[in-house]
């Protein structure tokens, strides 16, 4: 795949440079801050080979490209004016409408995404090193064990130094003098001396003797209050002293305020936050481990749960572990299970092809693939993966599990679960994987009609149970349609396709029972009793038949292939009407009704019915 071309018509799918208020990665989503998020073309991006789907949560626009993200984003980067890694600035007044929550959350994805990758890495290494002691391959006094855990626990120590230059790059700061802040924490010599027995001041007030190293919320605490003293100092300064005038009265004041009052109270705020974490797992463990094993992969659609990673962190900083993380890999586990049991199942290629890359990545702890490729488009998989998830989640949490370092929960993690409750983990990571692949393999896959096809010398003989697609298209789940009442199943359950084509024939052998003055939709009913609506585009009743045709009447019969209504594609898109064709079946109530897992709309079945 040529990753420039994918880039540079996802740029132009969004709008342009000129509509980017930011542009950022993470491990599998191309994240955006548009500024008119109706000027990108959503349905295009998600037809685009190499992007899996679109997501739009917490402020943000996120396309869905997997594990070859940062590939995409390089070229995008380039091509936008940016800096590897780095986001463009943030158009404010858009910055000023957003909610306070959505600002929180990019707040936090932007601290702890780019570093995510290696404060992971070091996390497991910090596992792996435990497991060999524990084995017996390692001594702790050996050169080799404390030159391998320097490497391992030097990026949580200095902690404060990669969040305060993050936090700095997304609140407009100077990084480096963010960094140096947070290094002043971490002076040895400043921590020998607040760590004796005698009383340190400064000017004659008391400075808290208090531990920064691995710390999360005092930094970040200290570089917002930066954020704001920057400014006022750049305004105050001349332009030929202000590089170096700046700085230097940044740190001047920021360094002792953070010490003694910052600080302080942001580790305060953290110790109360763990505090009160750990109390209501000791109260009751098991719902704990049931709720966040059950919901986690439902924060991650809706991109909440960045706001846990700090909390993570904090624990693991302030206790010495963090009980969460345990209940998030059986999570993980249980997507990634009903990944598998959509590979062993499905009959589609391209979905066993998927759902089998998904489930390798997804026990990695990539499980974005798995949920918007997978699971969630077939819907029952993902609901088996939550139940099951939710059982291993109170087994993991029941035990009193824990992690010791962190790291992105999934099966690397295991070395940092070691201790207390490890057995537990284990025992719940196989309950979740196994449950969630053996219920999507026998439920969570509809069965595929024998044939798919419509035979075009016998349209007759086709089954009464079966729904032709009307026109050729990429096909798309209905609730994506941009119809609140065609997407919530009001009208009837069915299936949407963005057509490529400017003929709508009749699916089914049966009767026109209906036709529309404005020449946009057509009602059918089947020989055997199936009445389904083709209605032709969004609010195109508005057009008032301009650029249709319709081509047949009420009360005649029709086969499978029966041309119903032509119309002009490009000239209804030019007027700023969505074109996808919405196939609804009237009398769903009447029938049990099986999605195609097809991709693309030719002369295919889309719905397959069993009467009740």
């Amino acid at each position: 795949m040529d990753y420039g071309v994918l880039a540079n018509n996802i740029l132009a799918g969004v709008g342009g440079k000129d509509n980017i208020g930011s542009a950022w990665h993470c491990a599998t989503r191309l994240r955006f801050k548009l500024k008119d998020e109706s000027r990108a073309d959503t349905e295009k991006i998600e037809n685009m080979d190499g992007v899996i789907t679109v997501v739009k949560s917490a402020g943000q626009y996120q396309v869905v490209i997997g594990n070859n993200v940062a590939r995409v984003f390089e070229p995008l980067a380039e091509a936008i004016g940016l800096a590897r890694d780095e986001a463009q600035s943030d158009n404010q007044e858009e910055k000023k409408k957003e909610n306070i929550i959505n600002r929180f959350i990019g707040f936090i994805s932007s601290v702890f995404t780019p570093f995510l990758g290696a404060m992971a890495g070091t996390g497991v290494l910090k596992g792996l090193l435990a497991l060999f002691v524990t084995l017996g391959w390692l001594q702790e006094s050996s050169g080799t064990y404390q030159i391998w855990y320097a490497a391992g626990d030097a990026f949580f120590y200095f902690l404060p130094i990669w969040l305060a230059f993050t936090a700095a790059a997304h609140l407009k700061v100077n990084q480096y003098v963010a960094a140096a802040l947070a290094g002043a924490l971490l002076y040895p010599n400043l921590i020998t001396l607040l760590s004796g027995s005698k009383p340190v001041s400064f000017l004659g007030l008391n400075v808290v003797g208090t531990t920064y190293s691995s710390s999360v919320i005092p930094i970040l605490l200290a570089v917002w209050m930066l954020s704001y003293l920057e400014p006022i100092l750049n305004k105050f300064f001349h332009d030929s002293v202000r590089n170096i005038f700046t700085p230097m009265v940044c740190l001047i004041i920021m360094v002792p305020v953070t010490l003694l009052v910052v600080g302080p109270l942001g580790t305060s705020v953290g110790t109360v936050l763990s505090s009160s974490v750990e109390s209501v797992y000791r109260v009751a463990p098991y719902a704990a481990g049931a709720v966040m094993g059950a919901l986690w992969q439902v924060f991650v659609i809706f991109g909440v749960h960045w706001t846990f990673v700090p909390v993570m962190t904090n624990n693991i900083s302030q206790l010495g572990y963090d009980y969460l993380l345990p209940m998030l890999s059986v999570a993980v586990l249980a997507q990634s299970g009903a990944a598998l049991g959509v590979f062993l199942k499905t009959k589609d290629a391209k979905m066993k092809s998927l759902a089998g890359s998904s489930v390798l990545t997804g026990v990695l702890g990539i499980t974005e693939p798995a949920i918007y490729g997978v699971t969630l488009k077939l819907k029952r998989p993902f609901i088996f993966a939550t139940i099951a998830g939710g059982i291993g989640g109170a087994i993991a949490g029941g035990g009193g599990a824990h992690a010791n370092a962190f790291t992105l929960p999934s099966l690397l993690a295991l070395p940092t679960y070691l201790g207390k409750g490890f057995t537990s983990v284990i025992i719940g990571l196989v309950v979740a994987f196994v449950l969630s692949a053996v219920a999507t393999y026998l439920f969570g896959v509809p069965s595929q009609p024998k044939d798919s096809k419509t035979d075009a010398k016998n349209p007759e003989e086709i089954q009464d149970d079966l729904v032709i697609a009307p026109v050729s298209g990429t096909i798309i789940p209905l609730e994506s349609v941009k119809d609140e009442v065609f997407a919530s199943g009001a009208m009837g359950k069915g299936i949407a396709i963005v057509p490529d084509d400017d003929q709508i024939v009749s699916p089914i052998v049966g009767t026109v029972a209906a036709v529309y003055p404005s020449k946009h939709a057509i009602g059918l009913i089947s020989n055997g009793g199936v009445e389904v609506l083709i209605h032709v585009g969004i609010d195109t009743v508005q057009l008032n038949g301009k650029h249709f045709n319709q081509l047949v009447e009420q009360g005649q019969k029709v086969s499978v292939g029966t041309p119903l209504i032509t119309f002009d594609r490009q000239a209804i898109q030019e007027v700023g009407y969505d074109t996808t064709v919405m196939v609804i079946i009237t009398n769903t109530a009447d029938y049990e009704i099986t999605e195609t897992q097809d991709t693309v709309a030719n002369q295919n079945w889309l719905l397959q019915l069993k009467a009740l």
